[in-house]
């Protein structure tokens, strides 16, 4: 977990009016979840709304071993002393910033728990160790992301857990607004990232049948900026899309007949 407060604007292409949506939400202090694919630009879309609010950023990666108390804090020994550190949750609560947590779905039950009292109306935050009942100020935001595509039965985020959040479902931006995204990023002409996106779609046209998922803008941002920092089109896209994406010889095989056609 990290905490960024940056003071530029993160690169950020609207496809909708999900910005509106975010800065009303804030404005209101309401929770907000943000479904989509891997790499399809949630992260990006949370550092630019953070930036140009000019809010404290507390970005928290779920997995199935963090606990309540890594997010609310925990009492630490230092220097012979024992004295309390507050984890990303709290610090945001304190400071009326925004708590991030990516892949939500990843997180154990008692984190959700804690999370509750912060959707509603009491704004609440819990802190049993210290005795406090933190109420967050105006500016506080908490946001969740998953990508539904991983859910399975073993872990899947509960519907009462998803109606306490207003919800945006991301995906995979239009061939055009693609395009500019990567060549922004990479620095890569536009003419030389069409054919990286006319792949891309390929690609993602297979997904569900040989491959888990499809190629992210964010790998194709990868192999873009290798691309203009001169590495030859055939190594960039062995490195940032097909090693990537599968360990299968067949697939990887698969994937280079189709580097071939689009670039043959």
């Amino acid at each position: 977990m990290n905490m960024e407060n940056k003071p530029t604007l993160p690169f950020y292409q609207p496809t909708g009016r999900e910005c509106d949506l975010f800065e009303t939400a804030h404005d209101n202090g309401l929770p907000l979840l943000l479904k989509g694919p891997t790499g399809c630009g949630k992260t990006r879309f949370v550092e630019h709304m953070a930036a140009r609010l000019g809010k404290p950023l507390y970005t928290v990666a779920c997995h199935d071993d963090l606990s309540a108390a890594d997010l609310i804090g925990r009492y630490l020994l230092k220097g012979g002393e024992t004295v309390w550190v507050d984890g990303p949750l709290t610090r945001a609560v304190r400071e009326g910033g925004i708590c991030y947590l990516d892949e939500v779905v990843e997180a154990r039950k008692d984190v959700t728990v804690v999370l509750h009292p912060l959707t509603d109306t009491r704004r609440t935050l819990m802190i049993d160790r210290t005795g406090e009942e933190l109420v967050a100020p105006a500016g506080f935001m908490l946001l969740a992301s998953y990508n539904p595509g991983y859910q399975n039965v073993l872990k899947r985020l509960k519907p009462s857990t998803r109606q306490r959040f207003l919800s945006i479902s991301f995906d995979f931006p239009d061939p055009e607004t693609e395009i500019a995204v990567v060549a922004a990023e990479s620095r890569l002409e536009p003419g030389r990232v069409a054919p990286l996106v006319r792949l891309a779609g390929h690609i993602r046209r297979l997904s569900g049948m040989d491959l888990e998922e499809g190629v992210s803008t964010r790998l194709l941002i990868y192999a873009a900026t290798l691309m203009a920092g001169g590495m030859g089109v055939v190594q960039a896209l062995e490195a940032a899309v097909i090693e990537p994406l599968s360990d299968e010889p067949d697939v990887q095989q698969a994937l280079r007949d189709l580097v071939e056609t689009i670039y043959g």
